[in-house]
């Protein structure tokens, strides 16, 4: 992989989105940016500074139970919860705190929670967040899943997202294609730079990429 690229949210200067041009095969398109955001989901400090973004944006929310994390965005959800809880933000849990949890998938890539934790979604006020939104698949399986175990959807965060909205949710996101304008997705059995045969760079997914030897 070549070097990156990096953006600095306007607001913090800490929360970094860092990127690199080329052709990725992700599970849902191929596109022309791999956004790498594992330091901003597990370098504390990116951590803390993404999370305590995110949560500016939801400061007149009423209610927010819990944080559905996607991507391995745990670390960001629970900053984000934090900031949320100081702000005033109230929860409806008999604790008076938020759940942070995150999913399990089938094979067939569906979302599941188990008995154990059901709880944490079914009759709840859920927030949604991940690393990027980019051909919406992942965020249409996750809101399908809150709404079967009978979870409410409250929002929808991202730290990068081309779509504004799914599904009439509106997207709220620290970098936008504003950032980045050129970023592209394709669907795999039309993508411009398979035509033109352009080595593929990368298999990516929420957890990183892996390279051909």
């Amino acid at each position: 992989m070549q070097d990156y690229q990096k953006l600095q949210y306007s607001r913090n200067s800490n929360v970094i989105m860092r990127y690199t041009k080329g052709h990725f095969i992700t599970p849902h398109s191929h596109v022309n940016y791999y956004i790498d955001m594992c330091d901003a989901k597990a370098r504390m400090k990116e951590a803390r500074a993404a999370g305590e973004s995110l949560a500016e944006m939801y400061m007149s929310s009423d209610v927010i139970d819990t944080i559905l994390c996607l991507n391995g965005t745990e670390v960001v959800g629970s900053y984000m919860a934090d900031k949320l809880t100081e702000a005033g933000i109230l929860s409806m849990n008999s604790h008076k705190t938020m759940y942070i949890t995150g999913p399990e998938y089938t094979g067939d890539g569906q979302i599941l929670f188990r008995e154990s934790n059901q709880h944490m979604i079914r009759g709840k006020k859920v927030l949604i967040l991940i690393d990027s939104a980019t051909t919406g698949g992942t965020l249409r399986s996750a809101l399908e899943s809150v709404r079967f175990y009978q979870g409410e959807i409250v929002g929808i965060s991202a730290i990068f997202s081309v779509a504004t909205q799914i599904e009439n949710i509106p997207i709220r996101a620290l970098f936008t294609m504003r950032d980045l304008p050129d970023y592209a997705s394709y669907a795999q059995d039309s993508c411009p730079l398979c035509r033109e045969a352009v080595k593929i760079d990368a298999i990516c997914n929420g957890f990183g990429y892996s390279t051909f030897q």
